[in-house]
């Protein structure tokens, strides 16, 4: 997000606050911390004699695919005193309103849904809807389809953001019409540093979370291509899978990965289920109701080879790790940060 839309949403926040009957003066300050600076906006949020001090971290477009990383990312801080995350965002669903007040975490969005609580302040307001031309400024501002694949792909092998772009637009498997418009938005959005001829990614764990989140808002929901159940889900470790044409995410593959969990949905990226596969492990289309023990078939995005790294038995770390925050399920939360400290960390460093 640019700032100038950081800003302006952080406005609307706070003017949605007043409107509780609260006083709120907010702060942008930059300090130096390990080495670097960093910029960080506080609010103050009073009434009467009582008061709260925040720390502001702005999420657009919040969903239930990408409360899970929004969660992950705005965790409460250790040091008692320190201000408390208040996340801002443009619209809470009354649904994501009690997930986030079920996970401790205060908000406030631009149509005046808020959770506040602390220090004699008690602020619970949910159902009011955004106006008709908010709706349409958010949906016009969400990423394409083909970015989301161009930068995956460059997740996966940063080495290709220097490569010319049909070879680009081939490994995404998008049109290479779109990508001069594509390079430029992320370069625009500082995700790609362009210097003449030369593209580098800029890694960062920010870069993977927008990406986790773009995906699960814009294009995991397009990948689903079935729910199945079988009598044989405690055993899926032992499956006979072909690598060249199946691979795990999501929860067996963070058990794969080193995570300790016990999956409650397997998720497979593969175009179809092998005959074999369904007849040997009597797999069976799921219930609309099945929510437990389920298979899910998802297709890849990325073009014709499943290959993107080392390993045969899963897909690559980063969509491992944003299958796991899309289910906004806490173990799977917890899951994606191990994923992430053991397979990311290193490369997609936390600035």
């Amino acid at each position: 997000m640019s700032a100038e839309r950081e800003i302006a949403l952080l406005e609307r926040a706070a003017q949605a606050l007043r409107g509780h009957g609260l006083s709120v003066t907010m702060e942008s300050e930059t300090t130096l911390g390990g080495g670097r600076n960093t910029a960080g906006t506080w609010l103050s949020v009073s009434k009467d004699n009582s008061r709260i001090d925040y720390s502001a971290r702005v999420a657009r477009r919040l969903t239930p695919g990408t409360v899970g990383s929004v969660l992950a990312r705005h965790d409460h801080p250790l040091d008692v005193g320190c201000p408390l995350p208040l996340l801002i965002t443009d619209h809470v669903t009354s649904p994501l309103a009690d997930r986030l007040r079920a996970n401790d975490q205060q908000f406030v969005d631009a149509a005046g849904n808020a959770y506040l609580e602390g220090r004699g302040v008690f602020i619970y307001v949910t159902g009011r809807k955004l106006r008709e031309k908010q709706i349409a400024l958010r949906a016009s501002q969400s990423f394409a389809s083909s970015r989301l694949k161009v930068l995956f792909r460059l997740i996966c092998d940063g080495e290709l953001a220097g490569a010319p772009y049909p070879t680009i637009a081939a490994a995404a498997d998008v049109a290479l019409g779109t990508m001069r418009a594509v390079v430029a938005d992320l370069q625009e959005q500082g995700w790609l540093q362009v210097n003449g001829k030369q593209r580098r990614l800029n890694r960062s764990r920010r870069l993977l979370d927008d990406w986790a989140d773009a995906y699960a808002r814009e294009l995991r929901g397009k990948t689903l291509i079935g729910r199945y159940s079988t009598a044989s889900f405690d055993s899926w470790r032992d499956w006979a899978l072909n690598p060249a044409h199946l691979r795990w995410s999501g929860e067996p593959a963070a058990a794969l990965l080193g995570c300790d969990i016990d999956p409650g949905v397997l998720t497979l990226y593969s175009d179809k289920l092998p005959a074999r596969l369904i007849a040997h492990e009597h797999l069976a289309p799921a219930g609309p109701l099945a929510y437990e023990k389920l298979i899910e078939l998802r297709k890849p995005f990325w073009g014709e080879s499943l290959n993107l790294w080392g390993r045969l038995d899963c897909v690559p770390p980063a969509l491992v790790y944003a299958d796991l925050l899309a289910t906004g399920n806490a173990r799977c939360i917890e899951a994606a940060q191990i994923v992430y400290d053991y397979w990311l960390a290193r490369t997609f460093p936390v600035r």
